[in-house]
């Protein structure tokens, strides 16, 4: 399954010329999967991969600037005439949020289904689970991880064949962990498969502090999206504010032992490339992704996740929504 993260929107709480607020796209397989939806997120996307009809979206928190690009997103959908449901989960509020706004899109033609998630909530689907937990901010918040189930070892077709497994189709039944029965007796699949491999991570925190929720969640994570809000000079104001700094998301990186962090939401008041060297100095692959950066995310085996710069621009999807209507 190809795993990517698209960074629609990547900067603090105020939108500028070159950092929309909180707005994330992850592409696992076929699924398209939202994370965030702040200002202009739709034209974020319009902008870069097109504008995706997204089957899930998760809000971390009900502050506005993870929130307020719902509603255009939202109706939009409804003048393409989309008719698949689409599902939004986020913490308890949620029913709450979206009652107040109805007010502003009205009726949909689609049916929305509202999830309010507890806080280890799972949501299954299939080749990965979206597990919510709780993060340490000034409300209720959540961040949530993508993670992908073991997957069997590698398959040894010439210890198999000399097994006396000669039907390909058996080597199916092994992988499965199906036990195969030749002519020499049985042939267990622990005979022909090496060490079980450990799926992919993508972590995803929102708004918050450092917390162990987060350091458990993103235990050997390939790629963990962090709040990197303050330099460490304001590490009193960033506790205060429930927010980190970019030192402090980096060091939990480490004890985490994740493969790349991901710093967003880094405060506009600041140089962005020296608030990174912040962090570089105790995490040694750390970045600060742009609007319209992508990074995939390769199973281990293949190598480390990767970050291209402008990558989403790079990649535009088919359209798969009908000829917007008149409202």
């Amino acid at each position: 399954m190809d795993l990517s993260l698209v960074f629609l929107g990547t900067g603090g709480s105020v939108p500028t010329a070159r950092r929309a607020t909180a707005c994330l796209l992850i592409r696992a397989g076929g699924a398209r999967i939202m994370v965030d939806c702040g200002e202009g997120s739709q034209r974020q996307m319009i902008r870069s991969i097109g504008l995706v009809p997204v089957d899930e979206i998760y809000i971390t928190h009900y502050h506005a600037d993870h929130y307020l690009g719902l509603p255009g997103l939202l109706k939009t959908y409804d003048l393409q005439g989309r008719e698949r449901p689409l599902r939004l989960f986020g913490p308890p509020g949620l029913l709450e949020l979206f009652a107040a706004l109805r007010r502003i899109f009205g009726r949909l033609s689609y049916e929305v289904e509202l999830v309010e998630l507890d806080p280890q909530g799972v949501a299954e689907h299939e080749g990965f689970g979206i597990r919510s937990f709780p993060v340490k901010h000034r409300m209720r918040a959540y961040g949530y991880a993508l993670v992908e189930p073991e997957r069997p070892g590698r398959f040894d077709a010439n210890r198999a064949q000399e097994l006396g497994i000669a039907d390909p189709r058996d080597y199916g039944r092994l992988q499965r962990g199906e036990v195969v029965a030749t002519a020499n007796g049985e042939v267990r699949p622990e005979q022909v498969l090496g060490e079980p491999r450990r799926g992919r991570k993508l972590v995803i925190t929102g708004d918050s502090a450092p917390c162990e929720a987060i350091r458990v969640a993103a235990h050997q994570a390939e790629l963990l999206v962090a709040d990197g809000s303050f330099a460490e000079a304001e590490r009193e104001r960033a506790a205060e504010t429930g927010h980190s700094t970019a030192r402090q998301a980096a060091e939990l990186a480490r004890e985490a032992d994740v493969s790349m962090l991901a710093l967003v939401h880094v405060s506009s008041r600041y140089n962005v490339a020296e608030v990174v060297a912040e962090a570089a100095g105790i995490h040694p692959n750390v970045h600060a992704p742009r609007d319209f950066d992508l990074a995939e995310i390769p199973y281990r085996e293949r190598g480390a996740p990767r970050l291209i710069e402008n990558g989403a621009r790079q990649t535009q999807e088919p359209r798969a929504e009908p000829v917007p209507r008149s409202p």
